[in-house]
């Protein structure tokens, strides 16, 4: 959405003053969704390791009276501070200091993404502290991160053929004293298993996420105002190669629609990538009307 537009169609109370004045001193660059009447916004939050998180923020009509309702794809939300006085400068800063207290999660399960061959890892969430692992010999074990203190022995759930998975059951059981919170979170779970692991399958290893940097999404939303590209893939790649990072031109229209520093020139917006800030350009017939 055009900030000009959101500015036509707001009213000049104090409430619509003080949202604008409240997103620019965050950065309109970092806006991904403002509703017109102005009471939900979404922020986007790039953490120190370059993880691209997104914070939903619902406004209350008494806003900054009572506080806003927030949410995000994170394993828990925190408590949020909140006074008369705050703004929503002061959320975000909450929101970053959030994300860095999960930062050894995250970690522990990007190590298990990229070692192990995890079922279903194409478009993990966030929020999601579990992964199932194939250990080959049809069985599987699920694996679930504790939040408090995730480099400590996970709850465990083995499942598949009964002999194999009896045994897998008593070696984890025999063994866990071993575990060790000083090494690797994977060396951790192959010394109790007393096995090597799979690794992930050739084509896994290759794989490259296609998420939308916007939308945080492989793929579109099944919307007939989407048209031909309702449900579609990411279709533009930025062009840096440092960067390369993937959108859906829809997603990527919008969000040049946003931001004051785009430029039309007949049907193309032309602006910067949200990531590198190198030069992006995309027609306005695939963005989201």
């Amino acid at each position: 959405m055009e900030q000009s537009r959101c500015t036509e169609s707001a009213n000049s109370s104090s409430f619509s003053r003080s949202v604008y004045s409240e997103i620019e001193e965050v950065g309109w660059e970092h806006l991904v969704r403002l509703s017109e009447d102005l009471k939900f916004l979404s922020f986007r939050v790039i953490d120190k390791k370059g993880r691209v998180h997104c914070m939903e923020i619902q406004l209350d009509k008494n806003y900054p009276r009572s506080p806003p309702s927030i949410s995000a794809d994170v394993p828990y939300i925190f408590n949020l501070k909140w006074s008369r006085k705050s703004r929503l400068k002061d959320l975000l800063q909450q929101f970053r200091e959030h994300l860095e207290k999960l930062q050894e999660i995250w970690n522990i399960l990007d190590e298990i993404d990229k070692s192990l061959w995890v079922i279903d890892l194409k478009n993990p969430s966030r929020a999601n502290v579990c992964r199932q692992i194939n250990l080959g010999y049809n069985c599987i074990i699920m694996l679930s991160i504790h939040i408090d203190d995730p480099s400590s022995l996970p709850e465990c759930r083995f499942m598949g053929s009964d002999p194999m998975v009896n045994s897998l059951r008593k070696t984890w059981q025999r063994n866990s004293k071993r575990w060790n919170k000083d090494k690797p979170f994977v060396e951790n779970v192959a010394n109790l298993l007393e096995t090597q692991l799979p690794r992930p399958p050739e084509h896994e290893n290759n794989y490259q996420q296609v998420e939308c940097g916007i939308c945080y999404a492989q793929f579109l939303p099944i919307d007939e105002e989407l048209g031909a590209k309702s449900g579609g893939g990411t279709d533009y790649t930025c062009d840096n190669s440092s960067c390369s990072k993937a959108f859906h031109s829809v997603c990527l229209g919008d969000w040049l629609r946003s931001i004051t520093t785009a430029r039309k020139s007949y049907d193309v917006l032309f602006g910067n990538c949200p990531y590198c800030s190198e030069p992006v350009a995309v027609k306005i017939s695939i963005a989201r009307k």
